[in-house]
């Protein structure tokens, strides 16, 4: 991340980089290593401008936030007031995004994936609802190439231009039973799990599945006490 920050002298720059999870995943904050891809190109070039000592001058400070303003939420009101002639750098053009390591993908997925369980009416069902499971991944619309190449590394899965990556159980609950999520997300994939193995006896189509499955689903993700 970057920052630039007005003083008496003009303005500041700073360099930082942070990583975000829920504060339940303290520990996995203290072991996560992240790939971090084009963002950390951008980045490091600013860093490098700063070890020079050239983002102390007009020139230097005027590509330092081209390219801010391609980096996560680009220019503040407050810079674009001040530099409305800035033009965003191009990214780097990532032509290969292919994943040759299952344990980077559950790193991945312990920050960014979602394990749901889907309760939708529906007429042709005895209990009058449909079950389904899934699991998500999301990302920037920039990580386009990336979001369909977990596709390709799981075999299954559709991406959407608003989500990200959507795939099936029964390639995903294996993966992650060889490759486990770390973290409080841990708990949500064991409930996904939980809602399989009832559907697996045809559970879901009885009141009493349904009823099972709708404390499961109530008491996960953002329904997680504690």
């Amino acid at each position: 991340m970057l920052r630039v920050v007005s003083i008496k002298t003009g303005w500041e720059v700073r360099a930082f980089f942070v990583m975000s999870l829920h504060k339940r995943d303290l520990a996995l904050l203290m072991q996560i290593v992240s790939f971090l891809g084009v963002d950390y190109q951008l980045f490091k070039l600013v860093v490098e401008i700063m070890n020079s000592g050239e983002h102390l001058t007009p020139s230097g400070l005027h590509t330092i936030l081209a390219i801010k303003a391609s980096l996560n939420n680009g220019l503040s009101d407050e810079l674009k007031a001040e530099y409305s002639d800035i033009t965003p750098v191009q990214r780097p053009l990532v032509v290969s995004q292919e994943i040759k390591d299952p344990n980077w993908v559950a790193g991945f997925a312990s920050g960014d994936g979602c394990f749901m369980v889907k309760v939708k009416k529906s007429s042709e069902s005895k209990t009058g609802y449909f079950i389904s499971l899934a699991f998500q991944l999301t990302q920037h619309s920039r990580d386009e190439q990336l979001m369909k190449s977990f596709g390709e590394f799981f075999g299954c899965g559709k991406y959407y231009d608003t989500k990200g990556i959507e795939g099936g159980n029964f390639i995903i609950i294996p993966f992650f039973e060889n490759y486990p999520i770390v973290g409080v997300k841990y708990l949500d994939y064991v409930d996904l799990c939980k809602v399989a193995e009832i559907m697996k006896i045809n559970g879901h189509l009885t009141p009493e599945g349904l009823d099972q499955i709708r404390i499961i689903k109530g008491g996960a993700n953002k329904g997680r006490q504690g």
